[in-house]
Protein backbone atom coordinates (compact mmCIF):
# COMPACT_ATOMS: atom_id res chain seq x y z
CA UNK A 1 0.00 0.00 0.00
CA UNK A 2 1.51 3.30 -1.09
CA UNK A 3 1.13 6.38 1.07
CA UNK A 4 1.39 10.16 0.94
CA UNK A 5 1.30 12.66 3.81
CA UNK A 6 -0.58 15.91 3.16
CA UNK A 7 -3.21 18.26 4.57
CA UNK A 8 -6.68 16.96 3.77
CA UNK A 9 -8.86 19.51 1.94
CA UNK A 10 -11.96 17.46 2.74
CA UNK A 11 -11.82 17.11 6.54
CA UNK A 12 -9.07 19.61 7.42
CA UNK A 13 -6.70 17.09 9.00
CA UNK A 14 -3.15 18.44 8.95
CA UNK A 15 -0.22 16.33 7.74
CA UNK A 16 -2.39 13.24 7.55
CA UNK A 17 -1.74 9.97 5.76
CA UNK A 18 -3.40 9.20 2.44
CA UNK A 19 -3.53 5.90 0.61
CA UNK A 20 -2.42 6.42 -3.00
CA UNK A 21 -4.81 4.47 -5.21
CA UNK A 22 -3.56 5.55 -8.63
CA UNK A 23 -1.22 8.03 -10.28
CA UNK A 24 -0.68 9.44 -13.76
CA UNK A 25 2.18 11.48 -15.23
CA UNK A 26 1.00 14.82 -16.66
CA UNK A 27 4.05 16.76 -17.92
CA UNK A 28 7.75 17.54 -17.50
CA UNK A 29 9.34 20.88 -16.58
CA UNK A 30 12.96 22.01 -16.82
CA UNK A 31 13.66 18.83 -18.87
CA UNK A 32 13.79 16.68 -15.72
CA UNK A 33 11.03 17.50 -13.21
CA UNK A 34 8.10 15.14 -13.72
CA UNK A 35 4.61 16.12 -12.57
CA UNK A 36 1.82 13.78 -11.52
CA UNK A 37 -1.78 13.65 -10.44
CA UNK A 38 -2.48 11.12 -7.68
CA UNK A 39 -5.89 9.80 -6.64
CA UNK A 40 -5.72 9.41 -2.86
CA UNK A 41 -7.97 8.39 0.06
CA UNK A 42 -7.63 10.16 3.41
CA UNK A 43 -7.27 7.68 6.28
CA UNK A 44 -9.05 10.09 8.60
CA UNK A 45 -12.28 10.86 6.68
CA UNK A 46 -12.06 8.12 4.01
CA UNK A 47 -12.81 10.64 1.26
CA UNK A 48 -10.87 11.12 -1.95
CA UNK A 49 -8.63 13.91 -3.24
CA UNK A 50 -6.57 14.24 -6.40
CA UNK A 51 -3.21 15.80 -5.54
CA UNK A 52 -0.74 17.56 -7.83
CA UNK A 53 2.74 16.16 -7.20
CA UNK A 54 6.15 17.05 -8.60
CA UNK A 55 9.51 15.32 -8.57
CA UNK A 56 11.72 16.71 -5.79
CA UNK A 57 15.08 16.38 -7.49
CA UNK A 58 16.92 14.53 -10.23
CA UNK A 59 18.15 11.87 -7.77
CA UNK A 60 14.74 10.19 -7.95
CA UNK A 61 14.72 10.06 -11.76
CA UNK A 62 15.19 6.30 -11.84
CA UNK A 63 11.90 5.81 -9.95
CA UNK A 64 9.83 8.71 -11.33
CA UNK A 65 10.60 7.90 -14.94
CA UNK A 66 8.99 4.45 -14.92
CA UNK A 67 5.34 3.79 -13.94
CA UNK A 68 6.16 0.25 -12.86
CA UNK A 69 8.81 1.43 -10.39
CA UNK A 70 6.43 4.05 -8.99
CA UNK A 71 3.75 1.41 -8.46
CA UNK A 72 6.27 -0.74 -6.60
CA UNK A 73 7.70 2.08 -4.46
CA UNK A 74 7.61 0.91 -0.82
CA UNK A 75 8.18 4.19 1.04
CA UNK A 76 6.17 7.38 1.51
CA UNK A 77 5.97 9.33 -1.73
CA UNK A 78 6.94 12.44 0.25
CA UNK A 79 10.52 11.19 0.05
CA UNK A 80 10.66 11.78 -3.69
CA UNK A 81 7.68 14.03 -4.52
CA UNK A 82 6.46 17.49 -3.53
CA UNK A 83 2.76 18.11 -2.87
CA UNK A 84 1.95 21.10 -5.09
CA UNK A 85 -1.82 21.31 -4.51
CA UNK A 86 -5.00 19.49 -5.32
CA UNK A 87 -7.76 19.48 -7.94
CA UNK A 88 -10.69 21.73 -6.99
CA UNK A 89 -13.55 23.63 -8.63
CA UNK A 90 -11.25 26.50 -9.56
CA UNK A 91 -9.38 24.18 -11.92
CA UNK A 92 -12.55 23.94 -13.99
CA UNK A 93 -12.35 27.69 -14.63
CA UNK A 94 -8.81 27.76 -15.96
CA UNK A 95 -7.44 29.06 -19.25
CA UNK A 96 -3.82 28.38 -20.20
CA UNK A 97 -1.49 31.21 -21.09
CA UNK A 98 -0.34 31.47 -24.72
CA UNK A 99 2.41 29.03 -25.64
CA UNK A 100 6.01 29.94 -24.74
CA UNK A 101 4.96 32.66 -22.26
CA UNK A 102 7.73 33.05 -19.62
CA UNK A 103 6.97 31.12 -16.46
CA UNK A 104 6.66 34.12 -14.12
CA UNK A 105 4.14 35.77 -16.46
CA UNK A 106 2.33 32.49 -17.13
CA UNK A 107 1.57 32.07 -13.41
CA UNK A 108 0.08 35.56 -13.18
CA UNK A 109 -1.96 35.00 -16.35
CA UNK A 110 -3.40 31.76 -15.00
CA UNK A 111 -4.48 33.51 -11.79
CA UNK A 112 -6.12 36.24 -13.85
CA UNK A 113 -7.93 33.70 -16.04
CA UNK A 114 -9.21 31.80 -13.02
CA UNK A 115 -10.52 35.05 -11.54
CA UNK A 116 -12.15 36.18 -14.79
CA UNK A 117 -13.83 32.87 -15.54
CA UNK A 118 -14.80 32.57 -11.87
CA UNK A 119 -16.69 35.90 -12.12
CA UNK A 120 -14.17 37.91 -10.06
CA UNK A 121 -13.48 40.70 -12.58
CA UNK A 122 -11.67 43.12 -10.25
CA UNK A 123 -9.12 40.47 -9.25
CA UNK A 124 -8.79 39.39 -12.88
CA UNK A 125 -7.99 42.90 -14.09
CA UNK A 126 -5.30 43.33 -11.44
CA UNK A 127 -3.59 40.13 -12.62
CA UNK A 128 -3.86 40.87 -16.34
CA UNK A 129 -2.50 44.39 -15.79
CA UNK A 130 0.45 42.83 -14.01
CA UNK A 131 1.00 40.45 -16.97
CA UNK A 132 0.98 43.35 -19.41
CA UNK A 133 3.21 45.41 -17.14
CA UNK A 134 5.83 42.65 -16.85
CA UNK A 135 5.76 41.92 -20.58
CA UNK A 136 6.03 45.53 -21.75
CA UNK A 137 8.77 46.55 -19.32
CA UNK A 138 11.05 44.08 -21.08
CA UNK A 139 10.57 46.04 -24.32
CA UNK A 140 11.97 49.28 -22.91
CA UNK A 141 15.55 50.24 -23.78
CA UNK A 142 17.96 51.03 -20.98
CA UNK A 143 18.80 54.39 -22.57
CA UNK A 144 16.49 57.41 -22.53
CA UNK A 145 15.84 57.57 -26.25
CA UNK A 146 12.89 58.40 -28.54
CA UNK A 147 11.22 60.53 -25.89
CA UNK A 148 11.17 57.89 -23.16
CA UNK A 149 10.78 59.30 -19.63
CA UNK A 150 9.99 58.25 -16.06
CA UNK A 151 6.26 58.24 -16.72
CA UNK A 152 6.71 55.80 -19.59
CA UNK A 153 8.88 53.57 -17.44
CA UNK A 154 6.57 53.73 -14.42
CA UNK A 155 3.01 53.74 -15.80
CA UNK A 156 1.37 51.21 -18.07
CA UNK A 157 -0.89 53.44 -20.17
CA UNK A 158 1.88 55.94 -21.19
CA UNK A 159 4.23 53.01 -21.77
CA UNK A 160 1.83 51.35 -24.20
CA UNK A 161 1.36 54.63 -26.06
CA UNK A 162 5.14 55.06 -26.34
CA UNK A 163 5.59 51.48 -27.56
CA UNK A 164 2.96 52.00 -30.27
CA UNK A 165 4.28 55.43 -31.23
CA UNK A 166 7.82 54.09 -31.62
CA UNK A 167 6.55 50.96 -33.41
CA UNK A 168 8.00 48.62 -30.84
CA UNK A 169 4.50 47.12 -30.71
CA UNK A 170 2.41 46.47 -33.79
CA UNK A 171 -0.35 48.99 -34.39
CA UNK A 172 -2.90 46.21 -34.80
CA UNK A 173 -3.05 45.94 -31.02
CA UNK A 174 -3.42 49.66 -30.38
CA UNK A 175 -7.22 49.85 -30.59
CA UNK A 176 -7.52 46.95 -28.16
CA UNK A 177 -5.27 48.72 -25.66
CA UNK A 178 -8.01 51.29 -25.02
CA UNK A 179 -9.26 48.95 -22.28
CA UNK A 180 -6.27 50.05 -20.16
CA UNK A 181 -7.43 53.08 -18.19
CA UNK A 182 -5.34 56.20 -17.82
CA UNK A 183 -5.40 56.25 -14.02
CA UNK A 184 -3.82 52.83 -13.76
CA UNK A 185 -6.36 51.51 -11.31
CA UNK A 186 -8.98 50.11 -13.68
CA UNK A 187 -11.55 50.45 -10.94
CA UNK A 188 -9.90 47.82 -8.78
CA UNK A 189 -9.83 50.04 -5.71
CA UNK A 190 -13.54 50.86 -5.78
CA UNK A 191 -14.75 47.56 -7.23
CA UNK A 192 -16.39 49.00 -10.35
CA UNK A 193 -14.97 46.65 -12.97
CA UNK A 194 -17.55 44.75 -15.02
CA UNK A 195 -17.14 41.26 -16.43
CA UNK A 196 -17.11 42.69 -19.96
CA UNK A 197 -14.23 45.04 -19.09
CA UNK A 198 -12.29 42.15 -17.59
CA UNK A 199 -12.83 40.16 -20.79
CA UNK A 200 -11.53 43.08 -22.85
CA UNK A 201 -8.30 43.24 -20.85
CA UNK A 202 -7.93 39.44 -20.93
CA UNK A 203 -8.27 39.52 -24.73
CA UNK A 204 -5.68 42.28 -25.09
CA UNK A 205 -3.32 40.53 -22.69
CA UNK A 206 -3.68 37.22 -24.56
CA UNK A 207 -3.00 38.76 -27.96
CA UNK A 208 -0.05 40.73 -26.60
CA UNK A 209 1.57 37.61 -25.14
CA UNK A 210 0.99 35.74 -28.41
CA UNK A 211 2.72 38.52 -30.37
CA UNK A 212 5.63 38.81 -27.95
CA UNK A 213 6.29 35.15 -27.15
CA UNK A 214 4.21 32.58 -29.05
CA UNK A 215 4.62 33.76 -32.64
CA UNK A 216 8.38 34.55 -32.50
CA UNK A 217 9.16 31.24 -30.79
CA UNK A 218 7.11 29.24 -33.29
CA UNK A 219 8.90 30.99 -36.15
CA UNK A 220 12.26 30.23 -34.55
CA UNK A 221 11.34 26.56 -34.09
CA UNK A 222 10.19 26.35 -37.72
CA UNK A 223 13.42 27.98 -38.87
CA UNK A 224 15.50 25.52 -36.83
CA UNK A 225 13.60 22.63 -38.42
CA UNK A 226 14.29 24.09 -41.86
CA UNK A 227 18.01 24.38 -41.08
CA UNK A 228 18.05 20.81 -39.76
CA UNK A 229 16.42 19.51 -42.95
CA UNK A 230 19.03 21.28 -45.07
CA UNK A 231 21.85 19.81 -43.02
CA UNK A 232 20.48 16.29 -43.39
CA UNK A 233 20.11 16.64 -47.16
Amino acid sequence: MQELVADCPRCGANAHTFVVKDMISTHIEYRWQRHFEAFCICKNCLRSTIFYLSQKDSNSEDVCRYPQKLSEYKHSFNNILNVEGYVSLRNMASRPAPEHTPEEIEKVYKEGAESALGNCPNAAVAMFRLCIDLATKSLLPNEDIDGINNQVRGKLKPRLKWLFDTRRLQNGLESLSECIREDGNDGAHDGTITFEEAEDIMEFCTLLLERLYTEPTKLEIANQRRIARREVS
